[in-house]
């Protein structure tokens, strides 16, 4: 029999919008993820989602709601975990399909972005027409990619001169991040390896939106209340790696159109949720 941990439920979060997420991020067995499209109507839904991260993270989860229920952990052996299996296949199939934008993004959180989410994220984090600020290794790779336009991990280190394994590996999280490559394939045979291309070459239109950075922290902010329905302090800034900051811009300019109301410092309760003031009865 197999034992499964749990989390602590997080204080703070009335039931209510407990309730609210298990529906908003699939955390109950009817709305349960099963397959490839299952999976990417529910990226659709939320905006973004984090891939391997469990209950005991704030934000979206495809683990999570693979399990479909809202205590799930990640156990020490995820290898013989089949609910650990099905996200990791389903995630080789959302990568495949190249439906939604899936890389490590942020911190080197690995994460899936609904088409409509690219430009908002890419306005934060993408790096446009200032390749100087990527490290030499990570130019090196992206030299390689825009003359091969795809490769897989091995040849793309042979290609590049970066032989350093842990070098070549920084290099390619920081173009990851950068949101100029992703991964477009994963073969397990003969060995295990992913194929790298340009991001662009999958998502032309989007990356090639031009939004502001203001308009970028609201819609981001946006997102993530419509799911999470009432957002804590630092909530919104650990799930999307953005500085607590520029967190509390986006939540701010969410008060300012009437979308939320703020209940205290970091507190941001979505419209729906607010309660009538009774001196107006």
């Amino acid at each position: 029999m197999i034992v499964r941990r749990t989390s602590r439920p997080r204080p703070g979060l009335p039931a209510e919008i407990e309730d609210y997420r298990d529906e908003r991020w699939c955390r109950e067995g009817t709305r349960q993820v099963e397959t490839a499209a299952d999976a990417e109507r529910f990226i659709e839904q939320v905006g973004f989602a984090h891939c391997m991260r469990d209950a005991r993270h704030p934000g979206p989860s495809l683990f999570v709601a693979v399990c479909g229920r809202r205590d799930a952990i990640l156990p020490r052996n995820v290898q013989k975990d089949p609910e650990s299996s099905l996200t990791w296949v389903l995630k080789d199939e959302i990568v495949r399909r190249a439906r939604v934008y899936y890389a490590k993004l942020a911190r080197g959180r690995a994460m899936f972005l609904a088409p409509r989410m690219i430009p908002y994220f890419n306005a934060i984090w993408g790096v446009r027409g200032n390749e100087r600020r990527l490290s030499r290794p990570a130019r090196a790779i992206l030299r390689v990619l825009r003359h091969e336009w795809e490769m897989s991990t091995s040849d793309l280190r042979d290609d590049s001169g970066v032989k350093d394994r842990r070098a070549f590996t920084k290099a390619l999280d920081e173009l990851q991040a950068a949101m100029l490559v992703v991964p477009s394939e994963v073969w397990y045979q003969p060995k295990f390896t992913y194929i790298w291309t340009l991001a662009i070459s999958r998502f032309p239109d989007a990356l090639s939106e031009r939004v502001g950075r203001d308009a970028a922290l609201r819609e981001i902010a946006r997102t993530f209340l419509a799911g999470a329905g009432l957002t804590i302090p630092g909530e919104l800034a650990r799930v999307t790696g953005l500085s607590r900051p520029d967190a509390g811009r986006g939540n701010r300019a969410l008060v300012a159109d009437g979308y939320a109301t703020m209940l205290s410092s970091g507190t941001y309760r979505l419209g729906m949720f607010s309660q009538p003031d009774p001196s107006s009865s």
